[in-house]
């Protein structure tokens, strides 16, 4: 019978190990580390495993789902305190996601983003015209796709055509 208890003290390295194998439950061919959601994990003094999160966006409902995941994966590897803890600032971007994420993004059939565009410090302009986003399709290579709707399954995603294949697909959209 295998013990879900740790035989040795458990480290920091052990608990960020278990953390970076949590899958996003929208994008389950990503983990929360190649989506760049994982933030931080730590141990404290008193053992208890500390974990930060940052959203997507400000609203995602994926959120307790990731926490749920995070405190049952651990708990399972034998760690029984754990608090994992939503962290807003900075703001989540999709520079974050990593290389590996934006390989398995476009394996799964997902336009990975381009780079967020660069803003400047202060206020957030407001822009009265649409957004203009363009996305490679991951099935056929082309970069003639057209948007179909500003929203697919879910918020951070939009859902494009190509033109050259005529496949739909869903673009992960630059924030």
């Amino acid at each position: 019978m295998v013990s879900a208890v740790p035989l040795e003290p458990a480290t920091t390295t052990d608990a960020r190990a278990i953390a970076e194998t949590v899958t996003d439950p929208e994008l389950p061919m990503l983990t929360l580390a190649d989506l760049g959601v994982l933030r931080d994990v730590r141990t404290e003094d008193d053992g208890t495993v500390v974990v930060d999160i940052t959203p997507t966006y400000s609203g995602c409902p994926a959120m307790g789902v990731m926490r749920a995941d995070l405190l049952h994966a651990l708990h399972r590897a034998g760690f029984p305190r754990v608090d994992v803890r939503t962290v807003l600032s900075p703001a989540w971007s999709t520079d974050w996601i990593s290389e590996e994420g934006r390989r398995k993004l476009a394996a799964g059939g997902i336009a990975p983003p381009g780079r967020a565009p660069v803003r400047p410090a202060g206020p957030v302009p407001l822009q009265l015209g649409p957004t203009r986003r363009t996305a490679t399709c991951p099935q056929c290579g082309s970069p003639d796709t057209e948007e179909l709707s500003e929203f697919s399954a879910t918020a951070c995603k939009a859902l494009r055509r190509c033109r050259s294949c005529r496949e739909p697909f869903e673009h992960v959209k630059e924030i």
